[in-house]
């Protein structure tokens, strides 16, 4: 599990990495060449892919930071986290858990995840 929970804390940090160079060195060491990632807001494939949607939050949302909030749940090749982002530490803004899947050379092959929180990218009240 600690293989594991490495991989998932690399993932992490990918979200977190604003040097490009250095995140698309996580990103090599992270995600297979064929890696996919969806969930309701984001899209992304292979490493390049994941590199520009990663960057496009970072953008959209400067001084967002990413962790980790429980334990890696995993059985065969599949895991399953949850995690929290905030602004300098303040209440989270979006949370969720994704649930993935492990290629046979330890890297992530894919990563769908569901949101229990997000941001009103709208501006308007919700109701």
């Amino acid at each position: 599990m600690a293989d594991l929970t490495a991989l998932v804390d690399r993932y992490i940090a990918i979200w977190n990495e604003e040097d490009p160079a250095s995140r698309q060195r996580l990103i090599a060491q992270t995600w297979t060449t064929e890696a996919r990632y969806r969930d309701p807001m984001l899209e992304g494939d292979g490493p390049a892919g994941i590199d520009a949607m990663t960057a496009a939050v970072q953008a959209q949302f400067p001084g967002l930071r990413f962790r980790r909030t429980g334990g890696v749940d995993a059985h065969h090749d599949q895991i399953r986290f949850p995690w929290e982002a905030s602004m300098n530490g303040a209440d989270p803004v979006i949370a969720g858990v994704d649930f993935g899947v492990v290629a046979k050379d330890g890297r992530l092959a894919a990563i769908t995840g569901f949101l229990d929180l997000a941001p009103d990218l709208a501006g308007g009240a919700s109701s």
